[in-house]
């Protein structure tokens, strides 16, 4: 179970989390017409082995990644992967050259953008986290297309100070993004957030958050039940809060941003990706999941 002092590396907790992301896009795009194309995303899962290696290898056909679920959570990978690629293609062009991922994770997009001269990319995640993914990337000799700035911190604890501390310019415009983040805190945590994005956002900043509607309690409580039962204790359920502070769109406007959501049951069929909607669990996700940007005015 989560608590307010946890802490994680690549492989447990919270942590495991970004693998399976990472193992997603991975297999995105080794689909023929792939949304969105990570090449260091199978580098990640090759580097700590075992079943996220033979996931590729077709030696783990029974992976949670492989089922009808799966494939559909594949999907949306890729598109979220693509929303947030253009979310910052568009920011970019924009002129914006500070660059912030809340929770960084295995998101590669430091290396794998083309970022304008002059663009400081923070990576605020765990230090274990943010080291794993220095290590892998430098042991293959990459190098990132922006200025990378590691910033070690809990987002629980004060992120907003160790960002300034490490160069952040609140008078300047930047890009947030939070991106499977949210149902990894508490309420307050999303409210503190969401209030320290607003507060170091210069005019012309764009911020871009995926969120998602609680589950109804009881639902929720059977889903965490039966994963213990099954003796997953690590895998969703039993790390996330089923909480949200206020919806991401309502939020910012009411404090001057122009916000726009965009709903994943709208935009999977746009880009040929249409749900599964015979599967409950795809369902599910897709009618509860939203990708929200907005920009300071």
């Amino acid at each position: 179970m989560r608590n307010d002092n946890d802490s994680w590396d690549i492989t447990t907790g919270v942590g495991s989390t970004a693998l399976f992301v990472a193992a997603s896009r991975a297999l995105e795009a080794r689909k023929p017409d792939p949304l969105a194309v990570d090449p260091y995303a199978e580098v990640f899962c090759r580097a700590v082995g075992g079943a996220w290696a033979d996931l590729f290898d077709g030696a783990a056909p029974d992976h949670i990644l492989h089922s009808p679920f799966g494939k559909q959570f594949v999907n949306f990978q890729g598109a979220r992967t693509k929303y947030f690629d253009a979310y910052f293609a568009a920011a970019s062009a924009a002129g914006v050259q500070q660059v912030v991922l809340l929770a960084a994770g295995l998101d590669s997009r430091a290396y794998r953008l083309p970022w304008p001269d002059g663009t400081v990319v923070y990576e605020l995640d765990q230090p274990r986290v943010l080291e794993f993914k220095r290590e892998v990337l430098a042991d293959r000799g990459e190098t990132p297309a922006a200025q990378r700035r590691e910033v070690a911190v809990d987002l629980r604890d004060d992120w907003a100070g160790a960002l300034t501390a490490a160069g952040f310019d609140p008078a300047r415009p930047s890009a947030w993004l939070a991106e499977g983040l949210l149902v990894y805190l508490p309420a307050t945590a999303q409210e503190a957030l969401f209030g320290g994005i607003d507060a170091m956002s210069a005019a012309n900043s764009c911020a871009a958050v995926e969120e998602s509607v609680p589950m109804p309690a009881e639902l929720f409580g059977f889903k965490r039940d039966e994963e213990r039962a099954a003796g997953d204790d690590g895998t969703f359920f039993t790390l996330v809060y089923n909480e949200r502070h206020a919806p991401a769109e309502e939020w910012f406007a009411e404090r001057g941003w122009n916000a726009e959501p965009t709903t994943l049951s709208d935009y999977l069929p746009r880009l040929g990706r249409p749900a599964d909607l015979d599967d409950p669990e795809a369902r599910a996700m897709t009618s509860a999941i939203r990708l929200v940007t907005a920009t300071k005015v």
